[in-house]
């Protein structure tokens, strides 16, 4: 007996997504793709395909890269940085189809932009997902030696802009909390000790809200701006600890309404990227949450 149809894409949903979202970066076009996907599973005789998994994963890649073409241009218009919508769980939690390792992490999701959609498919597929090249090959329509080449220098691109550092879970989860104490308190200083001197700060705001247009450069600058936003809060500013695509961030509300997802990457003891997400849209799955 054959299994059910939607039973065979279903069992896949969160792996394709997983997928979707490591190539787009973000929650509503991740599952657009996954939901075309779903629709044209269903006009294919599961019969006839030897392998549902690497079937859907090859119209999921793809489905991407198109997406991808479409809107690199509307991605070069944005209104200041772009971020990946965040992937938010309770403090300590990891969300479905969520792995917490470097395939997810927002500094590696916005590296990965700068790479060609042929570029950021082999990369995902390959480090994300451990498929073999000849595999990746027939998905993207190159040679599996071609791909190899590809992977290299996606690799090379990534590992000059985004270097693994060994920051432990525990030790990122008490630096962040100890960054969020600080900042409660208004202590600049106690701030400004757990910044690292050449930390940059990104804020999206999509254009839709206020937000730094463009990166904020430096220790000084950077803590001059969160003591200002804390400044400026409402009394009824709520800062919750959260986990944000895997790792220990932050959500800020307003009473009830949520403002922004941060969410940092660390070295040696110091936090030395900030991402702030406002844009709303990007936030919308996390309000329905």
């Amino acid at each position: 007996m054959q299994p059910d149809t939607t039973d065979l894409f279903e069992d896949q949903r969160d792996r394709l997504f997983g997928l979707a979202y490591r190539m787009l970066g973000t929650v509503a076009a991740a599952e657009d793709v996954v939901q075309d996907a779903y629709l044209r599973w269903h006009e294919v005789d599961p019969a006839t395909v030897e392998n549902p998994p690497a079937y859907l994963t090859t119209v999921v890649t793809r489905l991407c890269l198109d997406e991808l073409k479409s809107a690199r241009q509307q991605r070069e218009e944005y209104a200041g940085p772009w971020l990946p919508a965040p992937l938010v769980a309770e403090r300590g939690a990891v969300p479905p189809s969520v792995e917490t390792d470097m395939a997810l992490s927002v500094a590696l999701l916005v590296v990965l932009e700068a790479l060609t959609p042929v570029q950021r498919a082999v990369f995902v597929l390959r480090e994300g997902f451990d498929i073999d090249y000849t595999t990746v090959a027939s998905i993207v329509n190159r040679s599996p030696a071609h791909c190899r080449k590809i992977a290299q220098r996606a690799r090379e691109h990534v590992g000059d802009r985004n270097r693994r550092f060994s920051t432990s879970r525990d030790e990122q989860e008490a630096l962040v909390h100890a960054f969020v104490e600080a900042i409660e308190d208004g202590d600049p200083e106690r701030v400004g000790t757990l910044l690292a001197e050449d930390a940059i700060s990104y804020s999206d705001g999509g254009g839709e809200v206020t937000a730094a247009l463009r990166p904020i450069y430096g220790r000084d600058r950077i803590t001059r701006f969160l003591m200002g936003l804390v400044g400026k809060a409402p009394s009824d500013l709520r800062l919750e600890h959260v986990t944000v695509n895997g790792e220990a961030g932050l959500a800020v509300h307003y009473g009830d309404d949520l403002q922004s997802v941060w969410v940092f990457r660390s070295n040696n003891g110091q936090i030395d990227r900030l991402f702030a997400v406002l844009n709303p849209e990007k936030l919308r799955h996390v309000r329905s949450d």
